[in-house]
């Protein structure tokens, strides 16, 4: 049975998060509903590269389904849009070896967090960006950030309540961008853990407002206590940008959500 590998791409102001709960609207959830009506009533699941949490977004979270279907690659994407909300768009799908996994064989993904600067709130990116219009000093934050690059144990940097044994992951890049109004915080690495990218953020906004230092960092790193680190960021300015695929096994993937 061909399998296909999609890239889509959604807003999650309207979703529960991605994966299909007993309430609430979810991306999976759309998704299969509408592959279940392609495919005349027959279930059809998805499996995603990871679990967004509700109101992030996503440009280029992967997915793959099976299918006996006979319709090519190139009008996937025409036959699911149709039916899809305008919400969730699939970018692009290829055919991929039947033994793809798009969870499974990530190698590294890249989320980016949107923080507004202006001085006022505007009403058009209220749910894709965080307004935080405070004196902040870019120049200390970026200094802060690159003690995240590495491998590091990142257990000050998820939940304190989590099932994951291992929190030892590599960042490869984490940087700060100015553009417009906007500040972009962009990092890379082979896994997250659940609410990581948006603990580091909301940690080092506390590092631009002088709450702590960039040599507060390692020490953080090195306690292994969720209570070490700072605030956890909004989840409306995170998105998931891109997910990589290369040697298997060289990312890390956990059983619970890693946004």
């Amino acid at each position: 049975m061909p399998r296909f590998k999609c890239i889509i791409s959604y807003d999650g102001a309207g979703f529960f998060g991605y994966q299909v709960q007993a309430r609430g609207r979810t991306v999976q959830g759309e998704l299969e509903r509408v592959l279940t009506e392609i495919h005349k009533g027959k279930r059809t699941r998805v499996t995603a590269s990871g679990r967004t949490d509700a109101r992030v977004h996503a440009v280029g979270q992967v997915i793959h389904f099976d299918t006996d279907y006979s319709i090519p690659a190139e009008r996937w994407p025409v036959v699911l849009n149709q039916k899809l909300p305008d919400d969730i768009v699939v970018m692009n799908v290829e055919e991929a070896d039947p033994d793809f996994h798009a969870r499974f064989q990530t190698s590294g993904k890249e989320y980016r967090y949107v923080i507004d600067r202006g001085e006022f709130p505007t009403p058009f990116r209220r749910h894709y960006a965080v307004h935080h219009p405070v004196t902040i000093d870019l120049a200390l934050m970026r200094e802060a950030a690159r003690h995240f690059v590495g491998e590091h144990d990142f257990t000050s940097f998820s939940v304190a309540k989590s099932a994951v044994v291992d929190r030892v992951r590599t960042i490869e890049y984490f940087d700060i961008i100015e553009q417009g109004s906007e500040w972009i915080f962009i990092v890379k690495g082979n896994g997250f853990l659940y609410n990581m990218v948006r603990i580091m953020v909301g940690t080092l906004l506390e590092v631009g407002s002088g709450k702590y230092t960039p040599a507060d960092i390692p020490e953080m790193l090195k306690a292994k206590n969720r209570s070490a680190a700072g605030k956890t960021a909004p989840p409306h300015g995170l998105y998931l940008w891109k997910v990589e695929y290369g040697e298997r096994g060289k990312g890390k993937v956990s059983e619970e959500i890693v946004e």
